[in-house]
């Protein structure tokens, strides 16, 4: 089977009562940090923006689909784009490897059964499909892709969306099939925002979730797609990894290594990659006693040290920039601690940027990815060593961890504990309940003006 096939055969196939338990669960937490850090972007300025794209392209309709935090309602394609930006606000979603796939599923699925009436039952199931599509070709090819310039989330985020779109909209297994192909044939994605420290990135994953609906109608309208989109000589694979697809070995897991039990959360409103380096800061802050720092020399992967963005030092002027530069979120924890959205936005910190033009990136190959080595230098003599060893597992957090965190989060952004409640009691009755109540704690949001820049 070719492996649009084999992935087709899979989602048709899965029933979400029948994996095991713990992929089940986890599927729910990914469906709760999903929304409760999007209640947490409520003040960011990029769905604003996508809302007001949305509605110049799709108009404002009376029985469409919400913009989440808005009120408004317009097209299943504007939802995507408008509320896959509310979600990504922060970047504080969640991660699959290099893939942020919450942030383009749930929008889709949400506006899906708001606006078409599709069962609620479909939820998690489609949520699910699509994590384990887009998830098996980041596994298998991000490592390649991204050094190419390629963003993960964009390039097999369409896969991801299509895979689910077309659990929710019940596609056959050839249909499926069709789907996937279409989702290939859409990918793309280039990584330039995060060096330039601009805002495409934000609405990215708005529109891989459009493109995954796109190809997933257009399969069940009929459209005859290529049933090697992935492995063929010019197909995705080849086209952006520059390697071969053995299509049946790429396949093999799909149903046994779950993708999304690699799924992590953020604890802090920086890049995935940026996650453990602060976590080391924090460490090496208490070790400091006030000591002023003359050097720090920090080594991770040459993956993550490579990754656009990642070694930008400034100046700053957009927290697109200091979410992602490595030196620019260790300087803020050192100095301040933790680096809560507040730091993130402060571009003229004179103490944070001459710390900076001390800090020396080193791409180091014996460090795996999500772990670093931080070596500090004190004026009085000392040098100080944080070794930090992290994986998935130290960021996968259960759903009483994605609670805390996201009403941590809640409490930093005014959110009411009331929001929280009641999108806390709308993931645990599922698939009981209905999407109003999920729509009723985003009515819950403050109502104020977008301040982030």
């Amino acid at each position: 089977m070719t492996v649009s096939q084999s992935i087709a055969r899979f989602v048709h196939e899965l029933d979400i009562d029948k994996v095991p338990p713990e992929v089940a669960e986890k599927t729910r937490v990914c469906l709760l940090n999903g929304y409760g850090i999007g209640l947490g972007c409520h003040d960011t300025p990029y769905a604003p923006v996508a809302r007001r794209a949305a509605i110049a392209m799709d108009g404002e309709l009376a029985h469409g689909a919400t913009l989440l935090g808005d009120g408004r309602k317009t097209s299943v394609a504007g939802a995507c784009l408008a509320n896959s930006a509310l979600f990504h606000g922060r970047g504080q979603e969640d991660t699959c490897g290099a893939a942020h796939l919450g942030t383009i599923l749930i929008p889709l699925l949400t506006a899906l059964i708001e606006s078409r009436g599709y069962p609620l039952a479909r939820l998690m199931p489609a949520l699910l499909c699509g994590y384990e599509a887009g998830g098996l070709l980041e596994r298998a090819y991000a490592g390649k892709t991204t050094p190419g310039g390629f963003r993960s989330s964009a390039l097999y985020g369409s896969t991801a969306a299509a895979a689910a779109a077309g659990k929710m909209l019940g596609l056959t297994q050839a249909q499926f099939a069709a789907a996937l192909a279409n989702a290939a044939a859409f990918s793309g994605g280039i990584l330039q925002s995060f060096a330039d420290g601009t805002d495409e990135w934000r609405y990215q994953v708005g529109v891989a979730a459009r493109l995954g609906l796109v190809a997933a109608e257009l399969a069940r309208a009929g459209s005859v797609s290529a049933p090697h989109a992935y492995e063929g000589t010019a197909g995705l694979v080849r086209s952006f990894a520059k390697t071969e697809c053995e299509a049946d070995a790429l396949t093999a897991g799909l149903g046994r290594e779950w993708a999304v039990l690699r799924v992590t959360f953020k604890p802090f409103p920086v890049c995935a990659f940026n996650q453990t380096p602060v976590t080391a800061g924090l460490a090496l802050r208490e070790k400091l006693s006030g000591a002023p720092i003359t050097a720090v020399r920090v080594r991770m992967n040459p993956y993550e040290t490579g990754y656009a963005g990642m070694d930008a030092v400034g100046p700053f002027n957009s927290v697109s920039g200091t979410l992602m530069s490595i030196p620019f979120c260790i300087a803020t924890t050192l100095l301040h601690g933790v680096p809560d959205m507040r730091r993130m936005l402060t571009y003229d910190d004179a103490a944070v940027n001459a710390l900076i033009s001390n800090i020396k990136l080193i791409g180091d190959a014996a460090i795996p990815t999500l772990c670093c080595t931080i070596e500090l230098d004190t004026a009085d003599g000392r040098t100080l060593v944080q070794e930090q060893r992290m994986g998935f597992a130290d960021y996968a957090y259960d759903r009483a961890g994605v609670s805390a965190l996201i009403r941590r989060i809640g409490r930093e952004q005014a959110v009411p504990e009331a929001a929280y409640d009641r999108l806390e009691t709308f993931v645990a009755r599922l698939p009981q309940g209905g999407i109003a109540d999920l729509l009723q704690a985003f009515t819950l949001l403050p109502q104020k003006e977008a301040a982030i820049a």
